[in-house]
């Protein structure tokens, strides 16, 4: 059974439009990544690593969802290549350096999108 907070995740991702979805999974590997940070602070490499890996799942799940259609997904590819090699590198590694850097990008690209979504409504 799910307790209310599960079921409200659920219920907003099921009704999130592709641009909040997009979102989401944007704010999901910032979250992912901070976690694995915190994990790196404390030595806990389990942790840092499982954290990481879940933000490289995300990664690769917008990177595999570009549409080719546009010219700008070329630019999301080359900026996506650039985050999953830190990550990898990141995990690799076990230093924060690569994942600072990756998560500076997330950011950066995270606030480019909610601009693009405040442009598009208003």
């Amino acid at each position: 059974m799910m307790n209310a907070a599960q079921l409200y995740g659920k219920t907003a991702v099921t009704t999130a439009s592709p641009e909040d979805l997009t979102l989401m999974l944007y704010n999901g590997a910032i979250k992912f990544c901070n976690f694995a940070l915190a994990a790196m602070e404390k030595k806990d490499i389990p942790t840092a690593g499982t954290n990481i890996m879940k933000a490289e799942k995300i990664i690769s799940e917008l990177q595999n969802t570009l549409n080719d259609a546009y010219p700008v997904s070329k630019d999301f590819d080359v900026i996506y290549n650039a985050i999953m090699r830190n990550l990898i590198d990141a995990n690799v590694s076990k230093k924060p350096e690569p994942l600072n850097a990756a998560l500076k990008d997330i950011r950066d690209i995270r606030d480019i999108w909610v601009q693009l979504m405040k442009a598009k409504k208003g």
